[in-house]
């Protein structure tokens, strides 16, 4: 780009994803005179889906607003909680994020997640049918214009991960409703409705349980829950919800 120059500053959160030399302040950009503000913004390193409000010389514009020369931009954040409006709020996790697709759905979030690499071009146009929030870390996959609404998961640990996304939309917390395997509703199940499924020592321990309405996994309390239990206590202290079994 070598047209008009433009002074342009990003806000703290944003700044891992540009350059080192435009963390510390505003910089200048040639730009081309004909490319929107989003265009320019996105070649810089930041994914729109992470973009807030876009002023220039200190007034709101739209991503779609021709930059100018003399321009000041100030880039800020997506607001926290960010509304997505238009739908009920789903997700779709990518494949690297199956650890926060179950920690979602055990708190009754409704998490679509793809185990295997199905590529970015089926995951945008998922994304766009089902009118999901597309939760990754590849920032090529949230560029891309397919997507209905998208979110770059900041974090590599599942703990962080799921604080992220709580707090960036405050979902409601419907704790033990989902099927953690594969984000069916689960409903109350008598033990001998499924008592074909337990193991001997299950069937004489345990006297409570749930079954997924579709694929039919049962769930009951095990040797796992109070580690489960921990993780629920912790989102619903922090977040809010219900916390009914």
């Amino acid at each position: 780009m070598n047209g008009p120059e433009i002074q342009i500053s990003f806000a703290p959160g944003l700044r891992l994803f540009v350059s080192t030399e435009r963390r510390s302040g505003r910089t200048t950009v040639a730009t081309d005179g004909v490319s929107t503000l989003g265009h320019v913004v996105e070649s810089l390193g930041v994914p729109l889906t992470e973009v807030g409000r876009l002023l220039v010389d200190g007034s709101p514009v739209e991503v779609s607003h021709v930059p100018a020369v003399g321009d000041t931009v100030e880039v800020e954040a997506a607001e926290r909680p960010q509304p997505v409006p238009g739908a009920p709020l789903r997700f779709l996790l990518d494949v690297h994020l199956g650890t926060l697709a179950r920690r979602l759905r055990l708190l009754g979030v409704d998490a679509a997640y793809e185990s295997e690499d199905i590529g970015d071009p089926a995951l945008a146009a998922l994304s766009a049918k089902e009118r999901r929030v597309m939760l990754s870390r590849d920032r090529g996959l949230l560029r891309r214009r397919e997507l209905w609404a998208g979110a770059y998961v900041y974090s590599d640990q599942p703990d962080d991960q799921l604080r992220d996304v709580l707090e960036r939309f405050a979902p409601p917390l419907k704790p033990w409703t989902r099927c953690t395997a594969c984000n069916g509703p689960l409903t109350d199940a008598d033990k001998d409705s499924v008592r074909e499924r337990l193991e001997q020592g299950t069937e004489k321990t345990y006297d409570v349980f749930a079954r997924c309405t579709e694929c039919e996994r049962v769930y009951w309390r095990g040797a796992h829950h109070a580690r489960l239990e921990a993780i629920v206590t912790d989102a619903l202290r922090e977040f809010g919800g219900a916390a009914a079994h």
